[in-house]
C-alpha cells in the first residue's frame, strides 16, 4: 500500500507535483499512477490537473479511474489541484459538461470584460501570483494570511454551500479558490508552483489525518 497516489489521467502537471511532494516528504512512498487499484488502496490521494474540463472527465473515464477517485474523495485524505478542484462539482460551463458531483455547485468562466480598479482590462485566463485569504484549517498551518499563490485558470468554482469555502482571491471580484469538506481539500491555485507557501501546504496535506 502506497502512502500518496498522484492520479495520472494524462492531464496534470504531474512531475512538478510529484517532485514537490518528494521535497516535503522524502521518507513517504509517492507514486504517479493511472492504476485504479493503486489509487483505491493508497493512504491518501492527490488529483492534479490543468487543461479543459471536458478533456479531464473524458480521460478519467478512458483510464478507468473515476470510481477510485470518487471513493478517495469520500473516504481518505484527498487533495484536488486546479482542475482537480473544478471536477469535484456538479457542472462546468466549460464544454457544458458534468463533473463528479461530490460537491454541490457549478464551475463558471470569468467574464471577458473585466477591469481592474484603475480601469485596465483584465485578461482571461487569470495567470500569475495572487493573494489568498484563507479560513482556519489544518492545511493552512504555518501559512500567513493573504500569502500569494500561483494561478493559471479561466474558470472558477461557485459552491452552493458557503461552509465549504476555505479561501478566496480576487480577480477583480472575490472568487472561491479553496474548499474543504471532511477528508477533502481542494485548491484552484498550483501549490507545486507556489514556492515556500505551496510546499508548506503540500507538507501539511501529507501530515493531515482528518
Amino acid at each position: 500500500m502506497v502512502d500518496v497516489a498522484v492520479v495520472d489521467y494524462g492531464m496534470g502537471n504531474l512531475r512538478s507535483v510529484e517532485q514537490a511532494l518528494r521535497h516535503v516528504a522524502a521518507d513517504t512512498e509517492i507514486v504517479v499512477t493511472d492504476d485504479a487499484d493503486v489509487i483505491a488502496n493508497a493512504n491518501r490521494v492527490v488529483f492534479p490537473g490543468q487543461g479543459a474540463m471536458p478533456d479531464c472527465m473524458r480521460e478519467m473515464d478512458a483510464r478507468g479511474v473515476r470510481e477510485a477517485v470518487l471513493s478517495a474523495a469520500h473516504n481518505k485524505p484527498f487533495l484536488g489541484i486546479c482542475i482537480g478542484l473544478q471536477m469535484l462539482f456538479e457542472h462546468s460551463t466549460e464544454g457544458d459538461v458534468a463533473g463528479l458531483g461530490v460537491l454541490h455547485g457549478d464551475v463558471l468562466r470569468f467574464a471577458s470584460n473585466m477591469h481592474d480598479s484603475k480601469g485596465g482590462k483584465l485578461k482571461v485566463p487569470h495567470m500569475g501570483w495572487n493573494q489568498v485569504h484563507h479560513a482556519q484549517h489544518r492545511l493552512w498551518d504555518g501559512i500567513e494570511q493573504d500569502t500569494r499563490f500561483y494561478f493559471v485558470h479561466s474558470y472558477y468554482v461557485q459552491p452552493q454551500d458557503a461552509s465549504l469555502v476555505q479561501a478566496t482571491s480576487q480577480y477583480p471580484q472575490p472568487f472561491v479558490c479553496a474548499v474543504a469538506k471532511d477528508n477533502l481539500f481542494a485548491v484552484q491555485f498550483h501549490p507545486e508552483k507556489s514556492q515556500a507557501a505551496g510546499l508548506k501546504l503540500l507538507q501539511n496535506f501529507v501530515q493531515w489525518n482528518p
